[in-house]
């Protein structure tokens, strides 16, 4: 199943989450579809038009690369956190999966925060060393 397949679902997710229907939604490279759904504009990363003003063309640049920066933390939570496969049954068993994978996440972000705190020269002495 790619991301046309999904993104209808998705997007009716959202619209019962916030009370309201997406204006637009970011897609990557790989999205093969419809340019409009349910009324939700797709925008999808390419060349600028010649017709785009600079603010335009920096308006859509940042949009996809906001994008694209979810991308590694996603396959991070995959790889370090096992969500790659689930073990646990069920849609509930899919929830707590979840849960646990971005607690830990967010455990290990807290830690390195408080790490540097804490401990500021250990980065310059890692610089010098290297």
């Amino acid at each position: 199943m790619h991301d046309s397949h999904t993104l209808p679902e998705i997007l009716h997710h959202v619209e019962t989450s916030r009370g309201k229907a997406a204006k637009q939604a970011v897609c990557d490279r790989g999205y093969r579809g419809k340019r409009e759904v349910n009324g939700t504009q797709i925008v999808l990363p390419g060349r600028a038009l010649k017709r785009d003003t600079r603010y335009q063309r920096d308006k859509k640049r940042k949009q996809c690369r906001r994008r694209a920066a979810i991308e590694p933390i996603i396959s991070h939570l995959k790889s370090d956190y096992r969500m790659a496969r689930n073990y646990l049954k069920g849609a509930i068993g899919d929830h707590i999966n979840l849960l646990m994978a971005a607690t830990a996440w967010n455990l290990k972000q807290w830690l390195l925060a408080i790490f540097w705190f804490f401990f500021p020269w250990r980065k310059l002495q890692a610089s010098q060393i290297l």
